[in-house]
């Protein structure tokens, strides 16, 4: 069985100007603006001493957070255990969570005056964990969709895009449904992204064309090896992922994007509360305040994703329509 460790450091051993350019940014973890003795692969701080940016508590946000939570201190974060680079994985030490998602987490609840108390966990129990009252917050890549509103609120954070990623030297491009037909993807179960995947295979099915053969599998390390044994023609994932991953194996290519939404909306990303938990006006102005003051521009900036920043956070938007 891999380990976390040596995953996170397969993964961080990147080619770093090919990845900024595809995610529109530079980064300070590539150039060393972490603390002395940092382990680093690639240029990229990838030990646990990560010298993370930090916000401090605004008074009038802080008040926002209901006062049972305010009284523990603490804000009870889930966060996906899987490793997805740039967004979430493990530190060399093989336990401390680095990434985009953490950071942004950490300058929000600083801006709250709350301490975070983060916990890793499987997708499907990060959803668990909200019901039950186990998180404050799901701060791990969750894109707002009709559905999901039904009974959680949402502080957008980032926009969401999805790719196409493919094996290298494929000539396939793809744009709409008729890209796909009688194709082999794969997709994590569960996700916008197989929604949509879902979506279009019925459509050319309407159309008289192939149906998609819908593939699933555990990790993204199995994702990766089924596309190069050719099990499959294709993964659709997170942009951003997928322009890690291309970026640092050097054996695969985007052949399309698309909003995390679909054709008619832009997706987004957001802080994801059980619905009518009182703390959703907290995450949305810390979230602003941090946009303001630009230490969320930074947090991006550090890990290529300045592409992906959202000028306001907003609360509920329309999302991903119910298929």
């Amino acid at each position: 069985m891999i380990s976390r460790r040596t995953l996170a450091a397969s993964v961080a051993a990147l080619v770093v100007a090919p990845l900024l350019s595809a995610c529109g940014g530079d980064s300070d973890a590539a150039t060393g603006t972490g603390t002395s003795g940092t382990e680093k692969a690639g240029g990229v701080n990838i030990g646990p001493d990560q010298n993370r940016i930090r916000g401090k508590k605004v008074d009038e946000i802080a008040a926002l957070v209901p006062a049972a939570i305010r009284g523990r201190g603490t804000l009870k974060l889930g966060q996906s255990a899987d490793a997805s680079p740039p967004l979430g994985f493990y530190a060399t030490d093989d336990k401390t969570r680095i990434g985009s998602e953490i950071d942004l987490a950490t300058i929000v609840a600083d801006t709250l005056g709350l301490k975070l108390d983060n916990d890793e966990v499987s997708w499907e129990n990060l959803f668990v964990g909200l019901d039950s009252g186990k998180f404050d917050a799901v701060f791990s890549n969750v894109t707002v969709t009709e559905e999901r509103k039904q009974k959680y609120d949402f502080a957008t954070y980032r926009l969401d895009n999805i790719s196409f990623e493919a094996k290298k030297g494929t000539d396939w491009k793809i744009d709409g449904p008729e890209d796909v037909a009688g194709r082999t993807i794969a997709v994590a179960s569960g996700t916008n992204q197989e929604k949509i995947l879902v979506d279009w295979s019925k459509q050319n099915e309407k159309a008289g064309r192939k149906a998609v053969t819908i593939k699933y599998f555990q990790k993204d390390t199995d994702y990766y090896l089924a596309l190069q044994s050719g099990r499959i023609d294709a993964y659709l994932g997170p942009s951003p992922s997928a322009a890690y991953h291309v970026a640092t194996a050097g054996q695969s290519q985007v052949i399309g994007t698309l909003s995390g939404a679909g054709d008619d909306l832009q997706g987004k990303i957001a802080v994801t509360t059980k619905k009518g938990s009182g703390l959703v006006d907290a995450y949305a102005a810390a979230l602003n305040h941090v946009i303001e003051d630009g230490s969320y521009g930074r947090v991006l900036k550090r890990w290529g994703l300045s592409g992906e920043a959202v000028p306001k956070s907003e609360i509920n938007p329309p999302g991903l329509p119910k298929i």
